[in-house]
């Protein structure tokens, strides 16, 4: 779903001139079309929850959670798994081994969808800083209340990727994740940037640190949103 400057602006409570500085000087992703200027939903979805910002109205203003799903990041993260050491050349792989054991789908949907990925636009990067990003499959779907995935993929050298890098630094560690539904799929690209906006979870992960003390700290992160009003804990 793409915004126009107008409908932006007003989901954020700002000026138009906000948004144009944020365009300059923020990276914020953006599209001409004939003359347009477009804002995609799901891409400035990613820029705002990276940089803390919150939509207050309109297209951007938040939706029922993914919790609604019965899904905690962390469960998704244990049916994902943690890569590691994984040579740059081999993520399309793994990402063909993830959705081969996609929870909670059918064997006809997992072949759809791994032939989506193995097109040359199948895969959005997401790139958000720190050498981290956010890898999923650019078309949106629909599997139900019971499927989807995370997994975090750590390199052992850098992804070499088409567009821009927030800050320059290479891209080792992916969080590849495949959401139940469109509306998941926006909460969980945002979920997951303010689960790395905390230094917990984001200096395990660059240390290095086992497995369980990861999950420890992603379900540690996603209590405390549901505490923050990002979700009704379904537990």
């Amino acid at each position: 779903m793409y915004l126009n400057l107008i409908q932006l602006a007003e989901s954020f409570g700002v000026s138009e001139k906000v948004v144009d500085d944020w365009m300059r000087n923020e990276a914020l992703p953006h599209t001409h079309d004939r003359g347009r200027l477009l804002f995609d939903r799901g891409q400035v979805a990613v820029w705002a929850a990276a940089r803390g910002l919150a939509a207050k109205a309109g297209h951007l203003a938040p939706e029922t959670s993914a919790f609604s799903t019965g899904w905690r990041i962390e469960a998704l993260l244990r049916a994902g798994g943690i890569w590691r050491d994984l040579p740059a050349a081999g993520v399309p792989g793994a990402f063909q081994q993830i959705i081969a054991a996609l929870p909670g789908a059918t064997p006809a949907i997992r072949s759809l969808l791994a032939q989506r990925l193995r097109l040359a636009a199948g895969v959005a990067m997401a790139p958000i800083g720190g050498g981290f990003a956010m890898p999923h499959p650019s078309a949106r779907v629909s599997l139900g209340r019971d499927s989807g995935t995370i997994a975090l993929l750590l390199l052992k050298d850098p992804l070499p990727v088409s567009g821009p890098v927030p800050d320059e630094v290479p891209i080792t560690r992916l969080f590849f994740f495949v959401a139940p539904s469109p509306r998941a799929h926006l909460d969980f690209l945002g979920r997951l940037c303010r689960m790395l906006g905390r230094t917990d979870v984001r200096d395990l992960i660059v240390a290095g640190a086992a497995d369980e003390d990861i999950f420890r700290a992603v379900a540690s992160a996603d209590k405390s949103a549901v505490a923050g009003g990002h979700g009704e804990d379904p537990a």
